[in-house]
Order: C-alpha cells, then structure tokens, then sequence
C-alpha cells in the first residue's frame, strides 16, 4: 500500500476528509453525554471536566495521527465508550484522585500487553467469518437505528434515505458528504437546531495529583482494562483486518496505552483504536484506494484535536444535534460496511454456520459479568467453531 500513497491528489482528501468529520460527530453526538454524566457524578467541576474533554480529544488525536501516517493506514482512535459508561457507576464510590491513578495502571496493562505481543498472536487466529460476524453484529444495531428514527422524525429520515438512494445512484463517492450537508441544511431551515448559545472558549488542562488504592485497582483499573480490551480493542482491530489493513496489533496497543498514561492525570480514563466510527473511515466509502484511506485517521485526529482545544464548547455543538440525525447519518454511513461484514462472514460454506452464530450472538447484545455483548458473541463463535472443526485457523505471521 505504501508506494500508491505518494501519489495525492486534491480529490483524495476530500472523502476521506468528510467520513473523518462524520466519524468523529458520530462520536461525539452519539455517546459523549456519557463523559458529561460521569463527570457530574464524580462531583467534578467545569474546569477538571473541560480538562477531561481536553486531555481525551487530545490524546486521541494525536496518537490517531501518528499511527495513521507511521503504518499508511486509517487506525482510527477513540476514547473507551464501555469504559466510561462503566465509570458512570464507579465514580460514584471511588475518590476521583484514585480513580486517576487506576486509569494509569489501566493503561500500563495495556502498554504491557502491546510490547509482549500476545493479544495480536489471538487476533490472528480467529477465523475470518467469524471476524466479519462479529463486525456485522455490532454494527447491525446502527444500521437499524438508521431507520428507527422515523418514529421521532419521519420527515428528516426520510429525506436522509432518499437523498442517500440518489446520491449513491448518480455520485456514488459523495453520498455520504451529500447527506451530511443536506441534514444540517434540513436542520437549520427548520430550526432544529439552535447555535446561538454556542461560543468558543479555549480549554485548560488541570492537572490531578494520582492516588493508588487497591480498591480502586480491584473496583476501577481491572474492570477498565477488561471492558476496554474486549469491548473495544478486540473489535476495532478486528474492522482494520476485515478491510484488508495488516498493521499488527502490537504498536496500537503500545502507543494508544502510552497516550493513555500520559493524559491520565489530566483526567482522559482511557482511549484505544475505535470499532464502530473506524468503520466508517476504513471501507470503500472514505476512499476507493485503500492505500488512500490513511487519510481519514489523520483527518480524524486533526479534527479531535480541534474539539480538545476548545473543549466543553464544541463537544456541546455536537450534542445539540437531534439523535434522531446522528443515528440516520451513522446508520447509512455505514450501511456499505455492513452489507460486506455479511458477505464475508458468509462466504466460506464450512464456516458460515458458525460466522452466522457469531453474528446473532453479537447483535443479541446481551452483557454478563459486566462485560458487553461483543465479547460474548466471539467466545460463542470460538466455541461453535472449536466444537465443530475442532481447530481455529493457523496463525499467520506478518513478520
């Protein structure tokens, strides 16, 4: 892919720019409230909660540019989703200085992970079907709620969709780029949304002395490492190898833990590469070209950073956006996504039984022992596949 992705054109950066734009609203609108939550509950005040949104959208940023341009690849990184709903309740009974120090263990687990190699060793052996089953369950509940807006806002879903089916018929590369502009024109006109009470303030990082307890090893840095690793680390890196990008898992483990233990003071609880706003960036609707799609991830981290600097201001510019919009434009940004996870996961007739069990299991979406569905859907899948063939796939180096 490298020796294609010398050769830039202006056209190149505009896709890949807009899918990063619709990538990090989509983050942003779709479950930043969960910071906000967790941040009222730990009785944080505005500053160390701007600190929070500055030191996360920062870190993300960052690292997501380095790993992009260092592997020409779109790595997309993001803030831990599980993680901080999960913080929601456990802010409420630990000391926000100790819950600082167990976000530092947290990330030298993972920093301890990437350099010895083993979690890439596991994401090499799963089977390919159930990769893209386990891709295509996660982001099925997407796909749906591109439509269950209807229920609040028929009108703007439906001129959403019907923009989409136009614009994929005559302009295929710009559908995308085409429904995210004609939402927020269908937004404004009919004052949906207000801006007036939006102005820009520049963030200020506060800094927090860490405490260490092993309460809140037990209660806070253990459950953040495991929810972190199987609800986002395992299926993000599962979406970069079902579009064909071989960047081992070991540098974006390194590097997004190494981010995390330096901004962890700061407040960010921890951020990874991302699963479902990857998907967006990484299949043929952000670029053709796949050696081109690198782009997005550093677009992608220029705009986090962006958000970062001017912190709670513009994270409040996003969660004005109705619901509604967010989940149709996710929804249909990734409905390509979708469609290929299915193809493949059912491509191999000897592993479609079991890429099948993988996918319902998934988009089932039932959490045990605290841990999401997603990690559940692929212990299902082994097991199915381990039963039935009685072996997973040969680890394949990439050496």
């Amino acid at each position: 892919m490298n020796e294609k992705s010398h050769s830039l054109r202006g056209r190149d950066f505009i896709s890949p720019t807009i899918a990063a734009l619709i990538s990090v609203i989509v983050n942003y609108g779709g479950t930043f409230i969960l910071v906000f939550q967790a941040a009222k509950v730990a009785g944080l005040s505005p500053e160390m909660t701007a600190s929070w949104i500055w030191s996360i959208s920062i870190g993300v940023g960052v690292t997501g540019i380095w790993l992009s341009y260092r592997y020409r690849e779109p790595i997309i990184t993001a803030w831990s989703t599980p993680g901080v709903a999960f913080l929601v309740s456990a802010l409420a009974v630990t000391p926000y200085p100790e819950a600082i120090g167990a976000y530092m263990i947290s990330a030298a687990g993972f920093i301890v992970l990437g350099l010895s190699g083993m979690f890439e060793r596991f994401v090499r052996i799963i089977p390919p079907g159930i990769a893209s089953g386990l891709l295509a369950g996660i982001l099925l509940q997407f796909g749906i709620s591109a439509f269950e807006g209807a229920k609040i806002d028929p009108l703007l879903v439906v001129t959403l969709f019907v923009a989409y089916i136009l614009l994929r018929r005559f302009t295929s590369r710009y559908a995308i780029v085409g429904i995210l502009v004609i939402g927020l024109i269908y937004l404004v006109s009919l004052g949906k949304v207000d801006f007036s009470s939006v102005s820009l303030a520049v963030a200020s990082p506060v800094f927090v002395f860490p405490e260490f307890s092993l309460h809140a090893v037990l209660g806070v840095a253990l459950p953040l490492f495991i929810i972190t690793l199987t609800g986002q680390y395992m299926p993000g890196m599962l979406v970069l190898r079902n579009d064909g990008f071989k960047t081992s898992a070991n540098p974006i483990l390194t590097v997004t833990g190494l981010g995390s233990l330096i901004t962890a003071p700061f407040g960010s609880h921890a951020f990874n590469v991302a699963a479902i706003t990857a998907a967006i960036c990484t299949g043929k609707d952000a670029h053709e070209d796949s050696s081109k799609r690198y782009i997005a991830g550093i677009a992608c981290g220029v705009f986090y950073i962006i958000v970062g600097i001017f912190g709670v201001t513009l994270a409040a510019l996003f969660l004005i956006l109705p619901a509604s919009f967010i989940a149709t434009l996710a929804g249909l940004a990734l409905i390509g996504t979708i469609g290929g996870s299915l193809a493949n996961a059912l491509t191999d007739p000897k592993g479609r039984e079991t890429a099948l069990i993988t996918f319902l299991a998934t988009a089932a979406n039932v959490t045990l022992l605290g841990v999401g569905g997603a990690f559940w859907g692929l212990i299902a899948g082994l097991v199915a596949h381990l039963l039935i063939h009685g072996k997973l796939k040969k680890e394949v180096s990439t050496d």
